[in-house]
């Protein structure tokens, strides 16, 4: 039950919709602390839980999407043990990510809007990067299996 359960979750949060509305939740994060707003950081928490189900399966047209190999990627990552935080290559760009995106909310927080952003494009660019590492293993590997 737990193996459907973990496929319909992966299934679902590979439909692209889903990665991208989540980079999208970053910034409302940020205008949640900006503003101290407690409901509309609650849901963007409760936006951010519920994402990775709430879009229907990956679609056979988006089965090429970047965000759609990543999400594939990022299962096969986690799936042989390659963590999500590290200091070898490439989890030290996700590691490297989580102090950025506490500083992002921070600077947020303490309505340093500029900083803010700064630091949350420099998270979304240590996310993304990490995303293609893993992809272009992920790909390697689907290569040499065919």
């Amino acid at each position: 039950m737990f193996d459907a359960a973990a496929d319909a979750f992966w299934e679902r949060h590979a439909n692209p919709k889903s990665g991208w509305s989540r980079v999208l939740l970053g910034p409302l994060l940020l205008l949640a602390a900006s503003r101290r707003d407690p409901r509309l950081l609650l849901a963007a928490v409760v936006a951010l839980v519920l994402n990775p189900v709430a879009f229907a399966r990956t679609e056979a047209a988006d089965a090429d999407s970047w965000m759609t190999r990543g999400v594939h990627a990022e299962r096969w990552w986690l799936a042989r043990s390659g963590g999500a935080l590290g200091l070898g290559w490439p989890n030290v760009l996700n590691a490297l990510n989580v102090p950025a995106f506490a500083y992002a909310l921070y600077a947020a927080y303490t309505r340093r809007d500029g900083r803010a952003l700064l630091a949350y494009a420099v998270s979304m660019a240590l996310k993304f990067a990490w995303i293609e590492a893993i992809a272009r293993r992920y790909d390697r590997r689907e290569r040499e299996a065919t």
